[in-house]
């Protein structure tokens, strides 16, 4: 499966090493950030002008306008923006999926569940009227610039996806034959709720979730960008911040290295995480995955020209006396 799709296996790499390096800057700080005890660098030694260093050797990221190295900034934010888009993106799962499953499992007419069912589902149209980041544009706006009113605003605009998702895949999986025959073997509905709904759910659920996470950092990014002050600075770092930061202190076109490497982070988070969830979409589906072997194994096949010849007697009869 590797083989035949390679993005798959650049994904799985790309999020082992952030969530490794996440880990490492958390427990060992000093393994991958070299400047975040004491600040120390190289332009403390030149005038207060020319404190922003581009790129070199010993800053690879350069340096920003208090003579901070970029790198150790930049990696000191991955911790804490790998934890917001896994944060809003589960606790959306957590609250769409559970009222998904209220919506499509229990939706019968004529029953508290269908009442249930038409409020989840008018409440999440509600939702879905507005542009997601300008709604948790305006929910910002409204709770203040903070941490928490961030996530409270992207987490009060993510859950009616999640709901639309799981209540399609129950509506579709209640009424498969095993659910039917569970049922009339006299099975409770909450045993085939979790032993055939739910484990069925997983994997587009999985999938999704997967894919969220990256979407999750860039509008968090975003909203952080607008307002540049969503999160103290410079500690903690998150780069949304840090793009608004350097971008009001100093022009792009003087010190492009301040705006290139924390939008470079963000995009290769988004990336690793996509092509990560694309790739668990091939993975967990069976059809889709039987496909990838299959097509790997016969292009593996040596082509019929490449095939041995027959010699000997078996040639003479297959071929016939020549001339």
């Amino acid at each position: 499966m590797l083989r035949a799709n390679p993005l798959t296996f650049l994904g799985f790499v790309l999020v082992v090493l952030l969530v490794v390096a996440a880990v490492l800057v958390v427990l060992s700080p000093q393994l991958l950030v070299p400047y975040r005890a004491t600040q120390e660098t190289k332009a403390y030694t030149v005038p207060p002008t020319l404190l922003r260093w581009p790129p070199s050797l010993v800053h690879p990221f350069g340096t920003d306008e208090t003579s901070f190295d970029l790198y150790s900034e930049v990696m000191l934010a991955l911790p804490l923006d790998l934890a917001i888009g896994l944060f809003i993106a589960g606790s959306a799962l957590l609250l769409g999926g559970a009222l998904g499953l209220v919506a499509g499992f229990w939706d019968r007419p004529g029953t508290i569940g269908a009442v249930a069912s038409a409020a989840i589902l008018r409440t999440t149209d509600v939702f879905l009227a507005f542009p997601s980041l300008l709604l948790a544009l305006a929910i910002v706006a409204a709770l203040g610039f903070n941490l928490n009113a961030l996530l409270l605003a992207l987490v009060l605009t993510w859950w009616p996806y999640y709901v639309r998702l799981v209540r399609g895949e129950v509506l579709a999986i209640r009424h498969l034959p095993y659910v039917t025959a569970a049922r009339a073997a006299g099975v409770g509905e909450l045993r085939i709720l979790g032993r055939h709904v739910v484990r069925n759910l997983l994997e587009p659920v999985v999938v999704y979730f997967t894919l969220d996470i990256g979407t999750v950092l860039v509008s968090f990014s975003t909203i952080s960008f607008v307002f540049g002050a969503a999160i103290a600075y410079p500690r903690p770092p998150e780069w949304g911040n840090m793009l608004s930061t350097f971008q009001v202190n100093q022009p792009i076109t003087h010190a492009w290295w301040l705006i290139a490497f924390p939008a470079l982070a963000i995009f290769v988070t988004a990336l690793a995480f996509s092509l990560f969830g694309d790739g668990l979409r091939d993975v967990l589906d069976p059809r889709t995955r039987r496909a990838l072997v299959q097509s790997q194994g016969v292009s593996a096949a040596p082509p019929p020209s490449e095939l041995a010849q027959p010699t000997g007697p078996a040639a003479e009869s297959a071929g016939g006396s020549g001339p």
